[in-house]
């Protein structure tokens, strides 16, 4: 009898353990579950080819890290229970791995050493999230199951860039976002080193660009700060075993405002000028009229080669406005002598020119996708496709490669929703959801392939917009910090799935289903990340109300709601069973992982769609908001619902109240600058809405747009209603 109870308990474990979810992300190609489980133990060893002693030196490292053993390297094959390392030609793929785990060991086997990296990532996600702590975890069963894995990725690039011009970020954090990334098989890391607000890298011939392009503001309030070369060979090196190319993105004609302050000679006007405090696109454009701009360039670009031995250089090449090239004369000069009719061709004559000194390197040109629109070029680039997934038909038509990084699906500076309380964001464009995200039309690589692969990109420009995010020094914030993780997670996983895994592998709902175990592993990482509001199950209409049935959203979390249509706190009832409200509106819920780190709550905005003809929503008044007297400012922010150069109409509706809103004049302002004022006077009653159209003729992406509105009630202040904008026409 006890021999058999013994052979029932064991036969029930295996089949609890052959079923336990595998909720590795991004999704590999073929994995099967096998029977039985590996034990890390203090006595395993790791044995690993000579060449892959960096990556088992990397794995060490982070098993000390949670276990508090540090196992035993050994080169070659290890007799008795190991983690073994090794490479060969029968993964034909590159990055490509095979991962088999049994209760005797743990084999990986890859292509290459990225390969091989990967393999570890897969295997760590199969052991406790405990296993990324960096502190010793007790009383955890270092355990994963038995597998068999068979990967490779789908896109030679998978990319993420950081913004460290905007706002600078020391070398440790920009190593650990490169170690987050690598978690995730991501592989190529955009350094954004240049841009108007800082220039972040040592060029020794031209010290003036750190010691005054690096920095901002005077005295107490001066920030900024650079990378030696020296710190940059460190975070290369890191990122080198970790599989991650650092490519390092120098930004002109335009973005180049911290140059021109500390060479005022470069610009065509060669004025004095300072590194802007606050966030705008400078039309200082380095000179192409002057030879000195092209040995200036000539001396950086050499400089960096030698330091980064990526086979790619980005030139940015981005948002250029022209009027400097169209008024000096050495520039009119160039345009005439090659036949040039229009001052933006300049932008493809000084690409060209680029693009001879880094094939005399052997280096491949990256640029965003406007240095493919600027001018035919003589030889083949990679262009960063920024303004919409369509445009890699651009690249393919001219025999360029392409990277999808979409605004509208990879910034990750803009919020994932409209949730209030949701962080100081970019608002240019729509929020983008993890959704969202997942979405990218990503193809699947293949030989001939015009397109890369996909990148996402991370802004720090909302640092810069004002104080709100500025650290305060002397108490030693993080702010920065958390706010840029914020964004990018759990976004990043999403990209780095549709990067990753084949189209037909993708399905957002089995992703969501395996982020939820994410989490956890974020935060043993010390990683900050949006947490995501719970899930609504189903939502029912019933007599008594409307029933709420919830699901979480972080594996293992609380959920706590309310009622009464107050926001919940940690403190508020624990969600267990459905819920049912009178009214949707008056329903809110929260995610708390922990009493400081939880979700904003369920919101239900108004329902806009009867006035959807007359475009996007804006804003609402209500009675606070309006003067019985005489007319009173109120500043509606457009920021993202103007889009580009082109005429707009603004509705005003009237939705409750029975006296009317009368609106007398309108301003148009982009940042501070007034662009139009409008002095028609319309009336805005129930049955009647007023429209005003304006034209814009100087959009700025990622630049603030406001209405500022004179209203006053007519009879009384009892009126509620909307206003809403829509683009009627392009320039």
């Amino acid at each position: 009898m006890k021999h058999l109870f013994f052979i029932l308990l064991l036969s029930c474990c295996i089949g609890c353990w052959a079923a336990q979810e595998i909720t590795i992300i991004p999704k590999p190609l073929r994995l099967t579950v096998e029977q039985g489980k590996f034990l890390l133990r203090p006595q395993t060893v790791i044995s690993y080819e000579k060449e892959l002693y960096p990556q088992a030196a990397y794995l060490q490292e982070v098993i000390a890290g949670s276990t508090g053993w540090d196992l035993k390297l050994q080169e070659g094959t290890a007799e008795g229970s190991a983690i073994h390392l090794e490479t060969a030609d029968k993964i034909r793929c590159a990055e490509g791995y095979e991962l088999t785990v049994q209760p005797s060991g743990v084999r990986i086997t890859g292509a290459d050493a990225g390969g091989v990296f990967y393999g570890i990532q897969t295997l760590l996600q199969l052991f406790p999230s405990e296993i990324y702590s960096p502190l010793r975890q007790k009383n955890i069963v270092w355990e994963a199951p038995s597998v068999s894995v068979y990967d490779a990725p789908s896109h030679p690039w998978r990319g993420m860039m950081l913004d460290v011009a905007r706002y600078f970020f020391d070398k440790d954090f920009v190593k650990k976002y490169i170690d987050m990334m690598a978690m995730y098989k991501m592989n190529k890391f955009q350094f954004h080193l240049i841009d108007d607000s800082g220039w972040r890298l040592e060029i020794k011939k031209y010290p003036k660009l750190t010691e005054v392009g690096a920095w901002a503001g005077k005295d107490q309030n001066r920030l900024g700060g650079y990378y030696t070369q020296e710190d940059i060979k460190e975070i290369i090196e890191y990122a080198k075993v970790r599989n991650v190319e650092v490519i390092p993105e120098i930004e002109f004609p335009a973005h180049m405002l911290s140059a021109v302050a500390a060479y005022p000679w470069l610009s065509c006007k060669g004025e004095p000028r300072e590194v802007p405090t606050q966030h705008f696109i400078s039309r200082d454009l380095i000179c192409v009229g002057k030879e000195s701009s092209f040995r200036f360039l000539q001396d950086v670009l050499d400089e960096m080669v030698a330091l980064f031995p990526s086979h790619y250089i980005n030139i940015g090449g981005d948002e250029a406005v022209y009027d400097n090239w169209e008024k000096c004369p050495k520039c009119q000069a160039v345009m005439k002598e090659n036949g040039l009719k229009e001052a933006s061709q300049l932008q493809g004559y000084l690409t060209n020119r680029v693009l001879q000194m880094m094939k005399a390197k052997e280096r491949t040109v990256i640029g965003w996708e406007e240095i493919i629109k600027r001018g035919d070029l003589d030889g083949q680039v990679v262009a960063l496709i920024w303004h919409n997934e369509k445009d890699t038909v651009m690249a393919v038509e001219k025999n360029h490669l392409a990277i999808l990084t979409p605004a509208t699906h990879a910034y990750l500076d803009f919020p994932e929703g409209k949730t209030p309380g949701e962080v100081k964001a970019a608002t240019w464009m729509p929020p983008i959801s993890i959704e969202k995200s997942y979405s990218l039309a990503a193809k699947d690589y293949s030989e001939g392939s015009h397109v890369l692969g996909v990148q996402g990109c991370m802004w720090s420009d909302q640092f810069i917009h004002g104080t709100i995010l500025q650290e305060i020094v002397p108490i030693n914030e993080n702010r920065s910090e958390n706010y840029v993780e914020y964004f990018t997670f759990p976004r990043m996983l999403a990209l780095s799935e549709v990067g990753w895994t084949k189209e037909a592998n993708r399905d957002y709902g089995d992703f969501a289903h395996r982020l939820t175990y994410h989490y956890a592993r974020l935060d043993r990482k010390g990683c900050n990340y949006r947490v995501p509001e719970p899930f609504i199950a189903s939502m029912k209409e019933t007599p008594e109300g409307v029933t709420f049935t919830l699901s979480e959203s972080v594996k293992g979390a609380s959920i706590r709601y309310t009622t009464d249509g107050s926001y919940p706190t940690i403190h508020s009832p624990l969600y267990t069973s459905p819920v049912t409200v009178d009214t949707k509106n008056n329903f809110h819920a929260i995610t708390v992982v922990s009493n400081r780190h939880y979700s904003l709550p369920i919101h239900f905005a108004y329902n806009y769609e009867d006035y959807k003809q007359y475009g996007e929503f804006a804003a609402e008044w209500k009675p606070a908001l309006v003067s019985a007297e005489k007319p009173a400012p109120w500043k509606v922010d457009v920021t993202g619902k103007i889009s580009g150069n082109g005429t707009y109409e603004v509705t005003f509706v009237q939705t409750e109240g029975n006296h009317g809103l009368e609106v007398s004049g309108i301003n148009v302002f982009k940042r501070d600058e007034r662009l139009v004022h409008i002095a028609q006077t319309q009336t805005v009653k129930k049955s009647q809405v007023a429209a005003f159209r304006f034209k814009i003729d100087s959009f700025e992406a990622g630049t603030p747009f406001y209405l500022d509105v004179q209203m006053a009630g007519v009879g009384g202040i009892n009126t509620n209603g909307a206003v809403f904008i829509r683009k009627i026409s392009e320039e």
